[in-house]
């Protein structure tokens, strides 16, 4: 609850930010918003940077009764980035009104280039064109904690939220979406990088990177040294926005921008064949693709989609895409992306690519997604899974999930999967797989987390604490009113979260037991045979294998139901008529006065 509260606190202040650099400049959204991102991306920078000195000074060692001060290499071991004091942000929020601000931001930006070759000419050093009155408001913008409590593709969610307001239009024509988190979390969890080549062909701000970086580092190893990251975006704005993203997580990686990073016609890396994980969101239902261009760039090991005789041109390139995704595997590659949901079962020459590929044996686990993930978009998705190096047991078949119907509400127009969540979808593909103890450890884990409480001991843990907090908030005084309710408002939350988890808990075990047996789930989940996605004319939507589980029953009359709503409806229709009648009636007198 908390990090949701924090995001959408922090863009409240971007977009506060935003109207400061409108009202006070002549920019056009595109030339602002990377000045503003820059100075967020130093911000976080500093709260990493502040984070990683103080786990370093733990442990330093002393000479002479002095501590031994941390340098840049100390950084790059725990995939931070080393910022010198003069590019730090505190010093920049510190300097005397009489030091022009926007050199000293200009030189700040310099200093980090210098940290990481692959931000050279990256960062921008325009900061003089504005006041630096405006300047210092922005650095107290963005001088707040909030920064320090938000993990994972921060830059990409606030690019996504400036595109929002200011250049949707922009984001809809380049085909730029923000791939939310858990979405991403999913594709990182089944595909479990550890090692090797990672392509992203349609990167964006980065995230595929940031959380393969963050689920490498929590095994224990360093992302750096373990995985070697390669990037193609199209859009070189974007290409900035990524590597920045990169090294403020402190990873490295071969990003390519601009013509020769158009993944329909270039493989800019030469990684065909040689990948250990692809990863990616890449745009949906692009049109107008050159045929001829894309054929003669490879990359097909199923042939080419359906072309417009007339024109030569690609109708719709998503089997463009989920033929490179394949083709850049090696022998014993993984593959997760996120694709249009009308993708699995698209007709014509899709179908016959689709066929083809089914047949590989390597297509592994399809997911649904429903509707609002996405931060700008609420249309469903699917999740696609490849795996060249399947247990023999699996080669022939398919897990299908459909969690359209599973995932939290952020707000009205938003919705993702918790922690918790994603760990149970994952816990399906962990059982799809044989590896039963991974599965009994999350038992362990929630176990752990629960402290010994039932899913009934929660609920009545949070009546208890809501109970308590109104009692409380009602005895205290005017003065300590405020403390009191925040006090209890933290109070209730931790039992929410508390019942949460046991409700997570429950809805996992009560279908595949404490010790992890799979079984097919009416409504959620089967395994399927390349025979039965035969019969099913080599369709992958999971709906069509999964079934629909049961309603239940609410005990409502649906006929009774809604004639009560027409009597409703007509009681208030008619008591508006009356209300027109005596507004109409009053106009008319004052119209005669």
């Amino acid at each position: 609850m908390t990090d949701k509260i924090n995001i959408r606190k922090l863009e409240a202040d971007l977009w506060e930010s935003a109207d400061l650099l409108r009202a006070g400049s002549k920019l056009t959204s595109s030339q602002y918003c990377m000045p503003v991102l820059a100075l967020l991306f130093l911000r976080y920078a500093y709260s990493r940077f502040k984070m990683v000195e103080a786990e370093l000074l733990k442990n330093r060692p002393s000479r002479g009764g002095r501590v031994m001060p941390v340098e840049a290499s100390d950084f790059a071991a725990k995939s931070a980035l080393y910022l010198p004091r003069e590019a730090q942000f505190d010093y920049l929020v510190n300097l005397p009104d009489d030091q022009p601000l926007g050199e000293a931001v200009n030189h700040a930006m310099t200093l980090v280039e210098e940290q990481s070759e692959q931000l050279t000419g990256i960062l921008p050093k325009s900061y003089t064109m504005f006041s630096d009155e405006l300047l210092r408001e922005l650095l107290r913008i963005f001088n707040n904690k909030t920064l320090d409590e938000i993990g994972g593709d921060v830059i990409g969610r606030i690019y996504e939220y400036f595109l929002s307001k200011f250049a949707k239009a922009v984001a809809s024509d380049d085909g730029v979406f923000f791939t939310p988190k858990s979405l991403v979390k999913m594709l990182v969890n089944v595909l479990e990088p550890k090692q090797g080549v990672m392509l992203d062909p349609a990167c964006g701000s980065g995230g595929m990177f940031v959380q393969t970086g963050d689920f490498v580092n929590a095994g224990g190893m360093n992302a750096n040294t373990q995985m070697t990251f390669y990037g193609q975006e199209k859009v070189e704005y974007n290409a900035q926005l990524c590597l920045m993203n990169m090294a403020v997580h402190g990873l490295n990686g071969r990003i390519v921008s601009g013509d020769e990073a158009n993944s329909f016609y270039h493989d800019a890396h030469n990684l065909a064949g040689k990948c250990d994980y692809v990863m990616a969101n890449p745009p949906f239902n692009v049109d107008k693709v050159k045929s001829e261009s894309a054929s003669a760039a490879g990359r097909l090991p199923f042939g080419l989609p359906g072309v417009n005789a007339k024109t030569k041109e690609i109708g719709n390139a998503n089997y463009l895409w989920i033929s490179y995704f394949y083709a850049y595997l090696n022998d014993t590659g993984r593959a997760g992306f996120v694709m249009a949901s009308s993708a699995t079962d698209s007709a014509n020459k899709d179908r016959d690519i689709r066929e083809k590929l089914v047949l590989t044996g390597d297509v592994d686990v399809m997911v649904s997604v429903g509707n609002n993930f996405f931060y700008t978009l609420s249309l469903p998705c699917s999740l696609w899974f490849f795996d060249k190096a399947k247990r023999l047991e699996n080669k022939n078949r398919v897990l299908f999930i459909d969690a359209r119907n599973y995932y939290t509400v952020v707000d009205r127009t938003l919705n993702e999967w918790t922690e918790w969540q994603l760990k149970n979808l994952q816990a399906i593909v962990h059982l799809y797989r044989g590896e039963q103890e991974k599965y009994r450890q999350l038992i362990a884990d929630y176990d752990t987390a629960l402290e010994g409480f039932s899913l009934t001991e929660a609920e009545a843990q949070l009546a208890a604490a809501k109970q308590i907090a109104k009692d409380a908030i009602a005895a205290a005084d005017r003065k300590t009113k405020k403390q009191v309710e925040r006090e209890q408002n933290e109070l209730i939350a931790d039992a929410e979260l508390l019942l949460e988890t046991a409700r997570q808990r429950e809805w996992l075990t009560s279908k595949f037991g404490t010790e992890g047996e799979y079984q097919d789930i009416l409504g959620l989940c089967k395994i399927a045979t390349l025979d039965e996605i035969s019969e099913k004319n080599y369709s992958l939507t999971p709906g069509a294998y999964v079934g629909v589980a049961e309603v239940e029953d609410d005990g409502v009359d649906f006929h009774e139901r809604m004639n009560e709503i027409h009597s409703e409806l007509s009681q208030l229709n008619a008591e508006a008529n009356v209300l027109m009648r005596e507004i109409m009636t009053e106009w008319d007198n004052l119209k005669t006065k």
